[in-house]
């Protein structure tokens, strides 16, 4: 496993198996899974409604909780100090653990400065080993890392060849923060997995479509957590440290990009009022 080592030392496997959208009654299934596979981080959330299915999984995997990166986030609904505080500890006793490896801010909406201080004395308690915020665009998250005492390690955003991130990554190359992808496959979106450029590229080093866009993000310096309930899948998404992109690969994978979110934007009034309407 390679790793990235983050703002304030702590290291962070480069890549991770993500739970979004995983039924709760099958996470423990797929986590315990994605372990025997040789994961060991595991991207969750409050919102997912499945953190007691990875807590479980990595309680009974028979290894020590030290060999693990747990990331989670916290969900609108508990934004501001007090009830990001509470939702914190019930994020421990669902993981089954004492500590969070990583801590996110889910969306820029509510009280997000509140939960950040309940996050950041969590961080002082060594309740969670970093902190930092998912989907903040450029903005909102010039502001946060202004004004916060503990600057976000990570910023986890939507990014894929589709969508590279690039102005969003300069600012956060130029305050120390780690870009983190979530959605690496688009979800399938601009028939992914039949793009002639990533076939062609992939072909090459026989390699698949979903490989060769994994492998172009690592070597783009962003940490992956790629989502499957089939464990070959898993396997396929895990095997992807054996072969390296040439410059003039990568060239024609970043000019794939379109710049623009597949899913949602933060400046659409319309979506704003849909994650509002969530809580």
């Amino acid at each position: 496993m390679e790793y990235v080592t983050l703002n304030n030392g702590v290291k962070m496997p480069k890549l991770g198996y993500g739970v979004y959208q995983t039924p709760p009654d099958e996470t423990e299934r797929c986590v315990r899974e994605a372990i025997e596979t040789g994961y060991r981080s595991i991207d969750t959330a409050q919102a997912y409604g499945n953190e007691e299915g990875v807590g479980k999984a990595v309680a009974e995997s028979g290894l020590s909780r030290e060999e693990f990166f747990i990331t989670t986030k916290v969900w609108i609904s508990n934004a501001g100090y007090e009830k990001a505080k509470a939702s914190i500890s019930q994020s421990l006793k669902k993981l089954k653990s004492d500590y969070i490896d990583l801590l996110l801010i889910h969306q820029p909406f509510g009280d997000y400065y509140g939960t950040y201080r309940a996050m950041e004395e969590a961080y002082r308690a060594g309740k969670v080993r970093a902190i930092g915020v998912s989907n903040f665009y450029p903005d909102r998250f010039l502001d946060i890392q202004h004004f916060s005492e503990i600057k976000p390690a990570v910023n986890q955003v939507e990014t894929h060849v589709f969508q590279q991130q690039k102005t969003a990554r300069a600012y956060m190359k130029k305050y120390g923060t780690q870009i983190m992808s979530w959605g690496p496959f688009a979800e399938g979106k601009n028939d992914f997995f039949r793009n002639p450029v990533l076939e062609k590229i992939g072909a090459r080093y026989g390699k698949t479509t979903a490989q060769t866009a994994l492998r172009f993000l690592l070597q783009s310096d962003v940490v992956i957590i790629p989502k499957s309930t089939h464990r070959e899948r898993m396997e396929e998404n895990f095997n992807i440290f054996d072969f390296t992109l040439s410059p003039e690969d990568m060239k024609e994978i970043e000019a794939l990009d379109g710049g623009k979110s597949l899913f949602f934007s933060h400046y659409d009034p319309e979506t704003v009022e849909w994650f509002l309407s969530r809580v």
